[in-house]
């Protein structure tokens, strides 16, 4: 990360994390496609939608795992970067030491959550019978084993924080692989096993992360040699503990922020129909595999900048903000693109009724409008966190997740044709926050890299 050409090592980290990331998106679009496809019974007509539509409603929680799950992963790779960059071998064990207990912490929270709030939190955003308890079965299961997810979020960070890419990809790749086996085998009962629908789903979810999650422990005690490990750098250190978060508190945050965002669109969408719901479950799951190859790049920016600004390096700083704005803005050209061209085969994927693909197919054409702007949103965000600019990044991502879009949102649905107007909330916000994130980075410029 020092010494390798820019261009190079952005591309060579990148690409791993960006597979590692676009297969991450498999879980929940794998899950929608069987779950979309399970049949009616005597009691229950439109199983498939309304399964679909349970995943939707759950899947704000699963966004706030992760969310924490990956926020203190990104606090504990810039500090173990930027550790390693100063060549502070006692700082980096403690980083990885108190990165995994603070994982375990968190787990206990959402352990708590699904034995006992799954049940009123679905039953927020839905009075259907149907869709309250299929909603809260996949949850509760998702939930109280989410220590696969939680603390997978970590090794892979730690893996990513030395370089070791292809590492986290492997288990990432077999996780996936495992989940999406075991969709259809438990969700439909194949092979002897009965059929659990969509607690089967759940139940693929939370497998195929705990496989991901040990193979990445496996690699990072065994490969990450930089790093020592023991008991002991598992104490949580208060000082340690709060340099993870000066980073990772804004990313935990920002990340949260997605999920308050699904879970308010769900509230206001679900006034105009319970089929804009679904279609926008839909799409954000499509959307997802453009947004987390712009993630899985912006994850190789962090480091790549944090290792150098701690070497005091500001050419190869200003070099890997350019190459990282460059290479996430040609990933969301090639997204726009493809929804642009593509978005009616894509949907029809999840076999859902002829108005709940309609609505789809339209807010895939009217939201993929604003990815340009996204691009400079997630690759700047990568930036902040590596300077150890928390607050600048929060703010965008406040901008365009909460500010501009749940208010805009809000004002649409309540017009004539608000099946149409809803949609453009999404690129209207990520127009105003990538404003936001240009003024904040020409400040970051003038204050942070022209001292160094």
């Amino acid at each position: 990360m020092g010494t390798e050409s820019v261009p190079k090592v952005m591309l060579s980290m990148g690409i791993p994390i960006i597979l590692s990331m676009v297969l991450q998106a498999c879980y929940n679009i794998v899950d929608s496609m069987f779950v979309a496809r399970i049949p009616d019974t005597d009691g229950i007509t439109n199983a498939g939608e309304c399964a679909v539509n349970a995943l939707t409603l759950a899947f704000p929680v699963q966004m706030l795992i992760v969310a924490f799950g990956i926020g203190t992963g990104v606090g504990v790779n810039a500090l173990l970067a930027k550790s390693l960059g100063q060549r502070d071998e006692e700082k980096v064990a403690k980083a990885a030491g108190n990165g995994v207990s603070l994982a375990l912490i968190i787990y206990a929270v959402f352990l708590l959550f699904g034995l006992f709030g799954v049940k009123a939190y679905i039953g927020s955003q839905t009075k259907d019978t149907v869709i309250l308890t299929m909603g809260s079965s996949y949850l509760s299961i998702c939930s109280v084993v989410s220590f696969g997810i939680v603390l997978f979020s970590i090794y892979e960070k730690l893996l990513q924080s030395t370089g070791k890419t292809v590492y986290s990809t492997i288990a990432q790749v077999l996780g996936a692989v495992v989940n999406i086996v075991l969709d259809p085998i438990m969700i439909f009962g194949y092979f002897g096993l009965p059929a659990t629908g969509i607690r089967g789903a759940a139940y693929a979810t939370v497998i195929g992360q705990i496989v991901s999650m040990l193979i990445a422990m496996y690699f990072h005690y065994r490969k990450n040699t930089e790093v020592k490990s023991g008991v002991k750098y598992l104490r949580l250190e208060s000082s340690i503990v709060k340099e993870i978060y000066a980073i990772g508190l804004p990313a935990i945050i920002m990340q949260a922020l997605m999920s308050f965002m699904t879970y308010g669109v769900n509230l206001i969408f679900g006034a105009v129909s319970q089929a804009a719901v679904t279609a926008y479950g839909i799409f954000y799951k499509i959307q997802q595999f453009i947004f987390f190859a712009g993630f899985g790049l912006r994850d190789a920016i962090t480091p790549i900048v944090s290792f150098n600004y701690g070497m005091g390096d500001r050419k190869r700083v200003k070099q890997g903000i350019f190459y990282g704005l460059l290479y996430t803005e040609v990933i969301m050209l090639a997204g726009l693109a493809g929804l642009e061209l593509f978005a009616k085969p894509l949907i029809g994927l999840f076999a859902m009724s002829e108005e709940t693909e309609g609505l789809c197919v339209m807010a895939s054409k009217i939201i993929a409008t604003g990815f340009l702007f996204a691009g400079g949103n997630i690759a700047i965000q990568g930036v902040f966190q590596a300077l150890g600019c928390g607050l600048d990044s929060l703010v965008v991502s406040l901008l365009r997740l909460c500010i501009i879009v749940l208010p805009l949102a809000w004002l649409f649905a309540r017009l004539e044709n608000a099946v149409f107007m809803i949609w453009w909330a999404f690129p209207a916000a990520e127009l105003v926050a990538v404003i936001a994130a240009v003024l904040f980075m020409m400040q970051a410029n003038k204050k942070i890299l022209k001292p160094i």
